[in-house]
């Protein structure tokens, strides 16, 4: 098999493409994500899983934005729907765990393995509610409580969770999704953002990057191609040690051809980027430059697929019910739909 690229791709439709297998087999990537144009029902996904990992490897990780509420992929009536994060703020760790477990399980029966949660921003009244109620709380102690938990519940499911959205997009006033937010507090205001994350950077988890630009921190870039950000506060300040993805880099925030915006986040310190258009076109012209996986990433990747054996898994039953009384009240109703989906 060819060098594994440093990237993680999305993919066009319910169905690996015969040119998409061909792209991948000569420069393959890391892994896949997976969006709602590429989920129909239990059958065909873990057809379309068994067929990546075909191609790529039994063990390429294939990732799902799935945090409860509004961001789900896998939806009603095939799949449970979830409760957003807010929904568990000053309730007992156990209810957050149960479900973190609970929703890891079924995203690993349908061939999932990495699940873009937990949310550590901070939800702040007055900001863009493209976080809003997938934070658990506006204080810090409260985030790093139930993050904890939930990173606990995945990892005990088989999952490798990704914490997001690192340094902290809390205090954005715009979506990364269309525009680049830019943040004007001071250092002293951003170590509340940076709290969480740093609480639990030895956590085994994963984290994707906040396409926000810091003030304070570099006035120029954003943090995902920022080599101040990433050396200084996440490795640095934060001290993560784990694997950093980036978020999509085909996001608006971001500006520039997919392969060069690919060559400036890796060049910064992020170990792998992430491109979701699914457009062939684009992962055409980022994997063929794209850089294989460094040795601090391979060493990255073996420390967050060790953290998540050796917990115990419970009865699913139980947990639910344990979940259940613990909120005491019905699930959240959905929100719209969600705004980070592009599929």
């Amino acid at each position: 098999m060819a060098p594994i690229r440093a990237a993680i791709l999305g993919l066009s439709g319910p169905r690996l493409t015969a040119a998409e297998a061909a792209l991948w087999r000569l420069f393959p990537p890391l892994g896949a994500i997976l969006f709602a144009r590429n989920i129909e029902d239990s059958v065909q996904l873990r057809a379309l899983t068994n067929d990546i990992r075909d191609v790529l490897g039994a063990a390429a990780p294939i990732l799902i934005d799935q945090e409860g509420g509004r961001v789900a992929r896998l939806k009603p009536p095939h799949w449970e729907a979830f409760p957003a994060a807010a929904r568990f703020e000053a309730q007992p760790e156990v209810a957050q765990r149960a479900n973190a477990y609970l929703l890891g399980a079924m995203c690993r029966a349908a061939g999932l393995d990495v699940v873009c949660a937990p949310v550590l921003d901070l939800r702040l009244p007055g900001a863009h509610q493209v976080i809003g109620d997938r934070a658990f709380s506006a204080a810090p102690e409260e985030i790093t409580r139930l993050g904890a938990a939930c990173i606990a519940g995945l990892q005990a499911a088989g999952c490798i969770p990704v914490i997001k959205h690192i340094p902290g997009h809390g205090r954005a006033l715009a979506d990364s999704h269309y525009e680049l937010p830019r943040v004007a507090v001071d250092v002293e205001a951003l170590a509340e953002d940076i709290a969480p994350f740093r609480a639990l950077a030895g956590s085994g988890a994963w984290a994707m990057t906040a396409h926000v630009l810091y003030e304070a921190w570099d006035a120029r870039l954003p943090a995902t191609i920022s080599p101040t950000v990433i050396q200084s506060i996440i490795r640095g300040e934060i001290e993560f040690d784990g694997l950093l993805i980036t978020d999509d880099l085909a996001m608006g925030a971001l500006a520039g051809m997919a392969n060069d915006l690919a060559d400036a986040a890796l060049s910064a310190g992020c170990d792998v980027v992430l491109h979701c258009s699914g457009r062939l076109e684009d992962a055409a012209a980022l994997l063929p430059d794209c850089p294989v996986l460094s040795d601090d990433a391979l060493r990255r990747l073996a420390h967050a697929d060790g953290a998540r054996r050796g917990f115990g898994a419970g009865d699913a039953a139980a947990l639910r019910g344990l979940r259940d009384g613990v909120l005491a009240a019905p699930m959240l109703e959905l929100w719209e739909e969600d705004p980070t989906e592009r599929g």
